[in-house]
């Protein structure tokens, strides 16, 4: 079995959450999912867990954190092009989300962008050129 990582998300809408992550690329895994939680499916080996705040809060034993006031992560994803992170970014923003809360950053080798989801957990897609930034 491949390491994998299931990113758990407290979220105030379950179905505005559901319509967000399917706006930025992820797939419902019905068989994970049910009016608590949604299994969001990034890659193979990526999955966002979006549960309810209530539902969340039963397997956390401290309170939630408020993200919009506070940043405790910062989610990157890596996109294939320069044009993927515009778009991602953008779908982000079209769908409650919002975009480009800090400045791109352009080094030439590396571009990146930033948006919140509707709850405001944050999400930093990049894209590098690894041959440039090794200099393979």
């Amino acid at each position: 079995m491949p390491k994998m990582i299931f990113v758990n998300l407290p979220v105030a809408d379950l179905a505005a959450s559901i319509r967000f992550y399917e706006a930025i690329g992820c797939h419902k895994n019905e068989q994970f999912s049910d009016h608590r939680a949604a299994s969001m499916v990034w890659s193979d080996t990526i999955t966002f867990q979006l549960l309810t705040q209530d539902y969340f809060q039963t397997f956390a034993p401290r309170p939630l954190a408020k993200p919009r006031e506070a940043i405790g992560m910062l989610i990157a994803l890596s996109r294939d092009s320069r044009a993927e992170v515009d778009a991602i970014t953008e779908a982000a923003a079209a769908a409650g989300g919002k975009a480009d809360i800090r400045e791109r950053q352009d080094l030439g080798f590396l571009y990146g962008r930033s948006f919140e989801d509707p709850d405001g957990h944050v999400f930093e897609p990049m894209w590098m050129d690894m041959a440039a930034a090794t200099g393979a």
